[in-house]
């Protein structure tokens, strides 16, 4: 899919994500990201933190879906558009297998990989 051209007034923020996750977005599995809080809409670099989520490694899903990649840590990765931000209301089925409850879900869109990794040790995003 190609990203769709910036508009007057659009910037480019950062958000950090764990190792695996990060990689389970380049792949187009996972739409959404899990957050504490709202986002705007918007694109984002997509930074790969230093640190890795060890437990979701056991994970099926996540096993299953970054399988045979690299796990790029401490880089940006890609670049990807958030286009909605919600929390699936009290009691209804997730939007999807990857959201957790009671979260914040960035949906995710026009994701792009970067060719090599850019290093980037600091945290972009929270």
């Amino acid at each position: 899919m190609t990203p769709s051209p910036l508009i007057e007034g659009d910037w480019i923020r950062g958000i950090t994500i764990r190792q695996p996750w990060a990689t389970c977005i380049l792949t187009g599995a996972k739409t959404i990201e899990n957050r504490p809080r709202p986002w705007k809409p918007g694109r984002v670099l997509l930074h790969a933190g230093q640190s890795t989520d060890r437990a979701a490694l056991h994970t099926p899903l996540v096993a299953r879906t970054i399988r045979g990649r690299d796990l790029a840590a401490g880089a940006v990765i890609g670049i990807a558009r958030i286009i909605d931000c919600h929390q699936d209301p009290a009691g209804s089925q997730p939007c999807t297998e990857w959201a957790q409850p009671d979260r914040w879900h960035l949906v995710l869109t026009d994701v792009q990989e970067l060719a090599l990794p850019i290093p980037a040790r600091g945290q972009l995003g929270p």
